[in-house]
């Protein structure tokens, strides 16, 4: 697999993103998809007001582009008059002569030549696609805000059943010193260090079933409502690397197609657009006008005989600037230096992007590997386990080793599960950042997700 080196209709991106995995999530029977990671995503679309806000000024920036076309159309403007007048005569006190005027006129005025009117256009075409690529950015940024939220909340949920089963652990090695102390088997020192262990995973639960609030707190702003039991990753759920696997790649492909290189370079395109529309202020107009007019009189100053009259006039109309105080030219070297801006700009966010798909490309690869090496951490520390166990039994290991292990292996298996869901995580965004980052990734992750509520490490 290769990435595309196709820019692809950032339009077209966001309808994919926003409306086909609604309709992915339709086949699924509600039970199932109620808590899964397509159905949260759902519900995030619908309800999460950070998109809600991208997504209307998505809509009044394509109204950009109509406004800029509108420049370039003819105006058609009609007015209609309608005026009484009252006349007295000095010489014949008393005596007045009244008579009223009506009209209208239909006037339309074609652009011809107004370079002004052509760049307006083109920055409303930019403005338009500037608001998709901010709407595929805010979509990119909700994928990624929710599978957070998500997997937060599952490691949250992970930690208090880790914390649940390691209390229970050290319940029973309690009792179990406690037993060997009656017999005479063991020192008092055991009890009391297998009741400080059990002391501090008491807290370590309260602590737990905190966090796991405030994480479901955070999911619940992004989807509107409560989050059910939420689905969590199959143990053996093989989590999948970066493809292709050459970090450059992916950095060629954030470097010219990332949604905030995008966004820089239609700005780069729009201040340009603004210099030849300051530069045109120097340059003449030349516009079509015709106009059809109407007036209808019962008399004049100087007759009493009605009229009516039908004009009709067709012209074209020079606009020559000539000089405007020294505006245009001032207008002309500041779109020059914020074009040279925006040239930086531009510049700033490829180096931006470049750096951002490295560390998640490195991230990624490094999350896989420390998956791997806490795979076998934690065989070996379940090993270590039951080793001290059978040690206890014979007299060989003391309880303190005991309850060293038990910390370690649980220890180790809530660093696994954090780390898997940050792999997850950590692929979404590396793909967001080269502009790769589709629908069809969402069900890819949903497809990782166990049958019913299993979260990985609560399995074990």
């Amino acid at each position: 697999m290769t990435l595309s080196r196709m820019r692809r209709p950032a339009g077209m991106v966001a309808n994919l993103l926003f409306t086909a995995c609604a309709v992915a999530a339709e086949g699924l029977p509600f039970a199932a998809r109620a808590a899964d990671l397509l159905q949260t995503f759902n519900d995030a679309l619908s309800c999460d007001l950070v998109y809600a806000s991208a997504r209307s000024q998505y809509q009044a920036t394509q109204e950009k582009y109509p406004q800029g076309l509108s420049q370039l159309l003819p105006t058609i403007i009609c007015t209609g008059s309608t005026r009484k007048t009252s006349l007295g005569f000095l010489n014949n006190s008393g005596v007045t002569r009244d008579f009223s005027t009506t009209g209208w006129q239909v006037t339309l005025t074609q652009p011809l030549f107004a370079w002004d009117c052509w760049e307006s256009y083109k920055q409303g075409e930019l403005l338009a696609a500037a608001g998709e690529v901010a709407l595929v950015q805010a979509c990119y940024d909700l994928i990624t805000r929710t599978a957070q939220a998500y997997f937060d909340v599952l490691t949250a949920q992970d930690n208090l059943d880790l914390a649940r089963s390691k209390l229970n652990s050290i319940n029973r090695q309690f009792e179990q010193a406690k037993r060997n102390f009656e017999a005479g088997t063991s020192t008092i020192t055991d009890t009391n260090e297998a009741q400080s262990r059990l002391d501090l995973g008491k807290a370590a639960e309260i602590a737990a079933a905190s966090d796991l609030d405030t994480k479901r707190d955070v999911l619940q702003q992004i989807i509107g409502k409560a989050p059910d039991t939420l689905r969590g990753l199959r143990v053996k759920a093989a989590i999948p690397g970066p493809e292709p696997l050459a970090p450059d790649d992916w950095i060629k492909q954030a470097e010219q197609f990332n949604p905030t290189v995008t966004s820089a370079q239609i700005n780069l395109d729009y201040l340009h657009c603004d210099r030849n529309k300051a530069i045109a202020g120097h340059l003449p107009s030349v516009a079509l006008t015709g106009a059809r007019g109407y007036t209808n009189q019962t008399g004049t100053t100087t007759s009493v005989s009605p009229s009516q009259l039908y004009t009709t006039n067709i012209g074209v109309q020079v606009t020559i600037p000539l000089f405007a105080g020294g505006y245009t030219q001032s207008r002309v070297r500041e779109t020059i230096a914020l074009e040279d801006k925006g040239r930086t700009d531009l510049e700033s966010a490829r180096r931006g992007a470049a750096q951002a798909a490295r560390a998640a490309f490195l991230g990624l690869s490094s999350r896989l590997a420390q998956v791997k090496a806490l795979k076998a951490a934690e065989r070996s520390a379940a090993l270590s386990l039951e080793s001290n166990k059978l040690g206890y039994e014979v007299g060989v290991r003391i309880n303190i080793d005991v309850l060293n292990a038990q910390d370690q292996l649980y220890t180790t298996r809530a660093q696994l599960a954090k780390v898997r869901y940050d792999t997850i995580v950590a692929g979404l965004r590396l793909k967001a950042a080269a502009n790769v980052l589709k629908d069809e990734d969402v069900g890819l992750v949903n497809s990782l997700l166990a049958d019913g509520s299993n979260p990985s490490t609560s399995a074990k």
